[in-house]
């Protein structure tokens, strides 16, 4: 099997896992954990909400202006992972890659579904910095929904996306007395490779 097949059947079983987690009982499929770091290695993690995943990577969108923004516009190697507790076994997925920016028709079109108070919400929230109050949070809220009519609100400029292009996707599988699964896909000497570790 070639190093790209290696890659797509990765990509082909987690939309299989993902598709199950989102009929099963999950409440939010598509909620990760993002981590990334600074230019001097300080890391943080947040959770995000998966929005797309093809080939070409994982997307997610969000203020470019907030610390995960900040961070990644630093140093762009990032990683996620997913916990589905309500698959058989539970399932984990890791996915370790670079971030980069999704095209600006990508968040044009993306903003364009979000629901309208949540497209006010991306020009209100000054995200990650110091908020004195919610009430004025709130004020900033209806400063903007009379600056723009409810289907009249453009992409905020600092509003936008990324796709992690991954260089490994691990699918972790629990079993009974810690003795786990673990199938690793993982890009070595620029060949995908896939193998299996010790849980």
């Amino acid at each position: 099997m070639s190093d790209n097949s290696l890659y797509l059947e990765a990509i082909a079983h987690f939309e299989k896992l993902l598709a199950e987690a989102r009929a099963s009982a999950d409440p939010e499929a598509t909620a990760m954990t993002l981590a990334s770091a600074s230019s001097d290695g300080r890391v943080s993690a947040r959770t995000v909400l998966l929005k797309d995943v093809n080939p070409d990577g994982f997307a997610f969108y969000t203020n470019t202006e907030s610390r995960k923004g900040r961070q990644l516009a630093m140093n762009p190697q990032c990683a996620l992972l997913f916990l589905w507790k309500a698959l058989a076994n539970q399932v984990q997925v890791k996915i370790e890659g670079e971030a980069v920016p999704v095209s600006v028709a990508e968040a044009d079109a993306y903003f364009a579904t979000r629901p309208y108070i949540s497209q006010i919400g991306a020009w209100a929230s000054l995200q990650s910095e110091t908020l004195e109050s919610r009430a004025l949070l709130e004020q900033r809220v209806a400063h903007y929904r009379e600056l723009y009519p409810e289907g009249q609100v453009p992409r905020p400029p600092h509003w936008s996306g990324y796709r992690v292009r991954p260089r490994l996707i691990e699918f972790w599988y629990g079993k009974e007395f810690r003795l786990h699964q673990r199938d690793r896909y993982e890009i070595e000497d620029g060949q995908w490779t896939r193998r299996l570790l010790y849980p």
